[in-house]
């Protein structure tokens, strides 16, 4: 097996869309990331994989809290500008959640305090302990085959 038939296989599962944030030195940083998971109700624990180059690695090592924002629908604009996809400059108005940033009108907001940190391979695995969160009605923005879906 290859790298494109391993990329090809992981696409078959269907997943949310999550952007993850964090604030370093006053300066807020977001990526947009579908490898998430729920992981412990005592405590209250998630997963998040960020690649180990990527600038979101360092500013997660540093600050030690991230939040995890599941997209809605109607968000996929906010992925594509996490995610690279679009290029040019866009102006993101984060609102604050527990002192973290957070993006407005999300599925999901979590506020988490990194409470484990793996290596694995060319991804950091960041255990994040979910201080706070904040919920909404909706439908999610899903990622499969290498395309967004909306839920109907």
């Amino acid at each position: 097996m290859d790298d494109r038939m391993f990329r090809t296989a992981m696409g078959k599962f269907a997943t949310g869309v999550t952007v993850i944030a964090s604030e370093l030195d006053g300066e807020v940083h977001g990526m947009t990331a579908n490898a998430f998971m729920s992981v412990s109700l005592d405590p209250k624990l998630v997963l998040i994989s960020v690649g180990t180059d990527a600038k979101m690695n360092k500013i997660i090592q540093e600050s030690q809290k991230f939040t995890v924002n599941i997209l809605s629908g109607s968000q996929k604009e906010m992925s594509m500008i996490f995610s690279g996809q679009i290029k040019e400059e866009r102006k993101v108005d984060f609102d604050i959640f527990e002192g973290l940033p957070v993006i407005e009108n999300s599925l999901v907001s979590m506020a988490c305090n990194v409470y484990e940190t793996f290596e694995a391979g060319d991804h950091t695995l960041y255990v994040g302990e979910v201080m706070n969160l904040s919920l909404k009605d909706g439908e999610p923005l899903t990622f499969f085959e290498g395309k967004y879906k909306q839920m109907i």
